[in-house]
Parts: structure tokens; C-alpha cells; sequence
């Protein structure tokens, strides 16, 4: 029979043991929210440098006028419309593949040989560097399809390096539906893709949106893989002509077409303009801001759409 002092012992113990539970949490808490105001900082700090460097050049007339070599005043006008088409372009060709691929890696594959096929491409495919791929991108679709250098041969090296990300953030998203919702629905009568198309993929999208976001950012921020697929040179576009057919056309697909992040990196190694740095520094800016609208406007989409997914 325990005596009183054993109990004694026992509850000091119990305690001690409970405050030094306490203090590790609340030290461990402290830790957690260092490294995460840490990173905001890091964030902040980094864009706002950028910012503050390029803000000379954020203007109309800078987002508007071609590049003038050799002489002051130039701008990205036509480096920022390649940049946003081949975004459209890579876009539209990597996530309903990608989607594609997730759904069937979470709804339809099996454990089998061509599922582990599948994941260990997506796994290697993922850790490619963008220079290994431009370099494919190069002889695949420029030396032996002869596309040229061109924003469709850019958009096809970008899509095989954002169809990883897209693919597994979807199958991801996809299994963490609740299955409640999915046998819900197959009970009443739906069929597999019915419960796919109206049901889980509308309680997916704010996952994947995630994963679009990512994909977004790289496309618009890639220079390594353009550099040997779309180009370092764009032609004097005229921005009357939107026929796809004309060279001269914004909209034509296999013309070079230089984006600005690759605008940046050429102004600034090459210096062929008096005021390389301040239209460099205009250029970083310009992509961090467009990545941050993107970022946002992307956010903002994926509430939206849950809200509508949940009120139905």
C-alpha cells in the first residue's frame, strides 16, 4: 500500500513532468513561429528590394515599347505579351494533362507495373533540371520536328517540366475528398465519371489551384529551358495583325519569341543598352509583381469556386 508521502512524490512528479511538457511545447511553438515570420521577412525583403530597384522603370511607356539596343528609353512590351502568351500556351497544354493524369492515378490506377512506371517518370521528370529539358526541347522539336525556335517548342519544353507538379498536387487534392461524398453519390445512382466531373473534382480545385500556382510562377519566371527552345530574339511583331498564320502576328506560335525573363538575363550579361541595369532592374520588378497578381488572382479563383461548390 503506497504511503502518503509516496503519493507525494508521485504528484510532484506528475508536476514537474507537466511543466516540462509545457515549456518544450511553448519553446517548440516559439521555434515554429521564428521560421515562419522568418520566411514572410525573407519574402518581403527580397521582393521589396526588387521593387524598390526597378521602380524607375514601372510605368506605361516602359510595359509598352519595344527594346531600343544601343540607346536609353527602350522597354519589354513585346518580352512581357510572350511571356503572357506562352504562359496561355504551356497552360493550356500541361494542366487538363495533368488533371488528366491525376484523376486516373487516384480514381482509376491499380497497384500494378504501369502505375509504378507512371510515378517513378513523374518522380524522375520532377527532378530534371529546366537545362536538360531545354536541351531535349532543342533536339526533339527544333532539330528533328523543325519547329525553329519558337514559343510552341517553348511551351512543349514547359509542359513536360510542369506536368510532375500538376500531376501529383491533383491526385493529391483528389484523395483528400472525403469518400463520403464519393459513396454518397455512387448510392444514388451516379456513375464514376458523374461523381468525378460534378462532385470531386469542384471540391478538389482549391488544391489544384495550388499546384496551377506553382506551375504559374515557373512558367512565367523560366529562362534555362527557353534559352534553347523559344529563343533569345523576338521579330517586330505588329500588334495590328492577329491573324496566326503571319509571321509578323503576335499570336503566331512557331515564331522565336523571347520572354522576359530571358530579356533580363540577356540585357544584363550582354549590356547592349546604356541603362542595361535599370531595364534589368524594371524587368525583375515587373516579373515579381506579375507572379504575386497571378498568386492572387489565383487565390481568390479557388475561394470563389469553393464557395459556388459548396452552395450547390
Amino acid at each position: 500500500m503506497a504511503t502518503t508521502s509516496d503519493l507525494q512524490t508521485d504528484r510532484h512528479l506528475g508536476q514537474g513532468n507537466h511543466k516540462s511538457a509545457f515549456r518544450t511545447d511553448r519553446i517548440a511553438t516559439g521555434i515554429f513561429y521564428a521560421a515562419g515570420i522568418f520566411l514572410v521577412l525573407l519574402l518581403f525583403s527580397f521582393a521589396g528590394y526588387i521593387i524598390y530597384s526597378g521602380r524607375a522603370s514601372l510605368n506605361l511607356h516602359f510595359l509598352t515599347t519595344p527594346p531600343l539596343f544601343m540607346q536609353k528609353g527602350g522597354g519589354v512590351g513585346p518580352q512581357l505579351f510572350n511571356s503572357i502568351y506562352l504562359l496561355i500556351l504551356a497552360s493550356t497544354l500541361s494542366v487538363p494533362l495533368g488533371v488528366g493524369a491525376g484523376i486516373y492515378m487516384a480514381e482509376y490506377a491499380r497497384p500494378s507495373g504501369l502505375t509504378r512506371a507512371i510515378r517513378l517518370s513523374l518522380e524522375t521528370l520532377s527532378a530534371l533540371p529546366s537545362i536538360v529539358v531545354g536541351l531535349f526541347g532543342l533536339l526533339i522539336f527544333i532539330n528533328i520536328l523543325g519547329w525553329g525556335f519558337s514559343i510552341l517548342a517553348g511551351a512543349m519544353a514547359l509542359t513536360i517540366l510542369n506536368l510532375p507538379v500538376i500531376t501529383r498536387v491533383a491526385e493529391e487534392s483528389i484523395k483528400n475528398v472525403p469518400p463520403s461524398l464519393k459513396e454518397g453519390s455512387l448510392a444514388l445512382g451516379a456513375t464514376h465519371w458523374q461523381t468525378i466531373w460534378r462532385l470531386i473534382l469542384p471540391a478538389a480545385t482549391p488544391g489544384i489551384l495550388s499546384g496551377v500556382i506553382l506551375v504559374t510562377g515557373r512558367i512565367f519566371g523560366e529562362a534555362a529551358a527557353l534559352l534553347f527552345t523559344a529563343g533569345m530574339s523576338s521579330p517586330p511583331l505588329n500588334f495590328s495583325d492577329w491573324n496566326p498564320l503571319h509571321y509578323a502576328s503576335p499570336l503566331n506560335p512557331l515564331r522565336p519569341a523571347e520572354t522576359l525573363a530571358v530579356y533580363t538575363w540577356k540585357v544584363n550579361s550582354e549590356g547592349l543598352a546604356p541603362d542595361a541595369r535599370q531595364i534589368a532592374d524594371g524587368s525583375a520588378a515587373v516579373l515579381i509583381i506579375t507572379v504575386f497578381l497571378f498568386n492572387i488572382l489565383a487565390r481568390y479563383l479557388g475561394k470563389a469556386l469553393q464557395r459556388r461548390s459548396r452552395a450547390c
